[in-house]
């Protein structure tokens, strides 16, 4: 029961502290990439640590679920999780453990064919603005240009994700400004951003009242924007890709005073030109090994007693 509540207690700690950690960190802008790793690793600790509590607890309650998951274990072993001395209150942290994973995997279920209904709502309304020609299948088109008097460009995800740019975006675009704007695009479309989003949304949404998923669903949005500006950007250039994004969205308000749903096209933009150096090659890969060691810890945790029996 003392791993249980260890692992609880950990989960709640990762929580609280690796958010405010990542917060401060000042590479975050530099490598976004990096960044989105980092923090689908603390998230995945996170849910490592109550899912291994649960487990520990209904195994220290119920001797069915015990066997199942100490099933061929020395009997050492099984003494040095202390499973028989269990509290009375392992059943009922076990059963709401549980029913938080029901319920993470509701929502999960809920975004995905949330996100499903979206997506066919799109593509038929992309069909009634740009009908197929005799002998053309719907989907097939990687790039669509439809008529439109605002300039935008956008991805649709799915199975084959198709590219959507409007006929003002062709007239204000020139040359490798339209270049990047479509590489941007594609960056999304490749990396499959949209799966990241509908995670972090689910959790958010499932759970408001958890500040670390609310974050991870904030970081998401603004991190799988500055990788993509970044594909397009090696490309292409920065000057090239800023450019792009201030003639496509002068017009909207987002770039003059008060605050404005696009926000954060400013902070894009003046990223861009301000041209922050990447972090060296080695860093990049101490940050990335030590963002994937973080859901290891609950993992050597769930195993301490097992491995000093053993021992």
């Amino acid at each position: 029961m003392l791993v249980s509540l260890a692992l609880l207690a950990l989960g709640v700690l990762t929580a609280a502290v690796a958010p405010r950690l990542l917060a401060r960190s000042d590479w975050a802008e530099r490598e976004p990439v990096v960044a989105l790793w980092m923090w689908q690793c603390v998230v995945a600790a996170v849910l490592l640590c109550f899912g291994l509590s649960m487990t520990f607890s209904a195994a220290a309650a119920w001797q069915g679920v015990r066997g199942h998951v100490f099933a061929g274990a020395p009997s050492r072993v099984i003494e040095a999780y202390e499973l028989g001395t269990h509290q009375p209150y392992s059943g009922a942290l076990a059963v709401i453990l549980a029913c938080g994973g029901l319920w993470t995997a509701a929502m999960l279920t809920r975004e995905i064919r949330g996100a499903r209904a979206r997506r066919r709502r799109r593509r038929c309304e992309l069909l009634v603005r740009s009908p197929l020609l005799p002998g053309e299948e719907p989907g097939t088109e990687p790039l669509v240009v439809l008529e439109g008097e605002r300039p935008d460009a956008w991805w649709l995800p799915g199975t084959t994700p198709q590219l959507v740019i409007t006929t003002a975006a062709l007239r204000r675009l020139k040359g490798r400004q339209l270049d990047a704007v479509l590489a941007h695009e594609q960056g999304h479309a490749r990396a499959r951003h949209d799966w990241l989003l509908h995670c972090s949304g689910a959790l958010a949404g499932g759970f408001p009242g958890i500040p670390v998923f609310a974050a991870f669903r904030d970081q998401m949005h603004r991190l799988v924007e500055l990788a993509a500006d970044d594909v397009a950007s090696r490309r292409f250039g920065r000057l090239t890709i800023a450019l792009a994004l201030v003639e496509l969205n002068e017009e909207r308000g987002v770039f003059g005073p008060g605050s404005t749903p696009g926000a954060d096209l400013p902070g894009r933009v003046n990223r861009l030109l301000a041209a922050a150096p990447r972090l060296t090659a080695g860093r990049r890969l101490r940050l990335t090994a030590a963002a994937a060691l973080v859901p290891v810890v609950p993992v050597l945790v769930a195993f301490v007693p097992a491995l000093k029996a053993l021992g």
